[in-house]
């Protein structure tokens, strides 16, 4: 699959600060690529760059081969949906989808055919003739992507476009927005600070921290795999601690964990060198029963247990102080109580162990 977008190396400064520090990044044409970091972290001013609402200070961004520095917004193949929508409000739904196309002077019957087939892509067919303020929040939002769409480009800027929606409409919008570029295979590039969203959406994910690009994978890579310590602890619940190597057998780590001996794997373009840390998803620590043996286990004393319907979250205390959290399935019971001993397993796998 061959890159629509590629940047090289760019970095932006607003004052001594430096917000982009040097991000390199291809995406292929058709993929879902989404920019992913705590606020502050600069993928929304590397979205702007791309879009031309910025320049970068030093670097480069090409779209489709051709490097877009010095071409300015409206002349780039590239339409950006913002949280704000920033729909005319006194213009109809029909007249804000068709504005940018009058703009470029293309002829009302082409206009007409094409604002039609956008509503039709957004499921708002029977609402051309409506202002925005008689539109639902997730209605408007269509809009705005209907509006960007309707110009055919060769790539799609979403920055946070569902950040103003309730939790509900939000997961209704990611599953529409997903499905609507899966069927038009436009390249969406996509900013958002959710993890959750990252994951149910997206092909592939930059998990971006001060102004560098941490990991670039798929979202299954990315939360299973993570390479470093901050996309471990970002990317979902995880269970995260220091620890000492004991003995290692090629990507097979033996560590010391509150002075009890667990196993874990070196993660990818992993090293042991200095500081370790051990990664450990919940739903992957597994209680033992009583009678359960088990070759590397951890020890603690139950010091929460939370019913949440269909699992349950049992936190336990390790010697040190430490805690660690299991999530299981839920039977309808539960098995343990508040300073109970219990012991605790996970497979070699589960276990990534990262540099710092």
């Amino acid at each position: 699959m061959d890159s629509i977008v590629q940047i090289k190396g760019i970095e932006k400064s607003y004052g001594k600060e430096k917000v982009v520090k040097g991000i390199d990044l291809d995406v292929k044409s058709g993929e879902f690529l989404t920019l992913l970091g705590p606020s502050g972290c600069g993928k929304t001013t590397t979205l702007r760059m791309i879009a031309g609402f910025e320049a970068p200070d030093y670097g480069d961004i090409l779209i489709d081969g051709e490097s877009v520095v010095k071409i300015p917004p409206y002349k780039r193949d590239v339409n950006t949906v913002f949280q704000s929508y920033a729909l005319f409000p006194h213009l109809t739904v029909h007249e804000n989808i068709e504005y940018g196309l009058k703009m470029k002077g293309v002829s009302k019957a082409e206009r007409q055919t094409r604002v039609k087939e956008a509503l039709r892509l957004v499921q708002l067919e029977l609402y051309g003739d409506r202002k925005p303020r008689q539109l639902s929040g997730g209605q408007q939002q269509r809009v705005a992507v209907a509006r960007a769409l309707v110009n055919n480009p060769k790539v799609l800027l979403l920055d946070e476009p569902l950040g103003a929606l309730d939790l509900k409409l939000r997961k209704q919008m990611q599953l529409e927005l997903k499905h609507l570029q899966q069927q038009l295979q436009i390249t969406f590039i996509y900013v958002t600070h959710d993890q959750e969203e990252a994951l149910t959406m997206s092909d592939r994910i930059a998990v971006i921290n001060k102004g560098v690009i941490e990991q670039i994978a798929t979202p299954k890579e990315i939360y299973e795999k993570p390479k470093t310590k901050f996309v471990a602890d970002f990317i979902g619940d995880t269970n995260l601690f220091e620890v000492g190597v004991v003995s290692e057998n090629e990507n097979l780590l033996i560590v010391d964990l509150a002075g009890q001996q667990v196993v874990g794997k070196l993660g990818n373009d992993q090293r042991r060198a200095g500081t370790m840390y051990l990664s450990v998803r919940p739903e992957r620590v597994r209680l033992l029963l009583p009678t359960e043996e088990a070759e590397y286990t951890l020890s603690g004393m139950v010091d929460e247990v939370i019913f949440a319907g269909s699992f349950i979250k049992t936190v336990v205390q390790l010697s040190n102080g430490e805690k660690i959290s299991a999530v299981n399935q839920s039977t309808g019971q539960i098995p343990y109580r508040l300073g109970d001993q219990v012991k605790m397993t996970w497979r070699m796998e589960d276990g990534i162990i990262i540099g710092a």
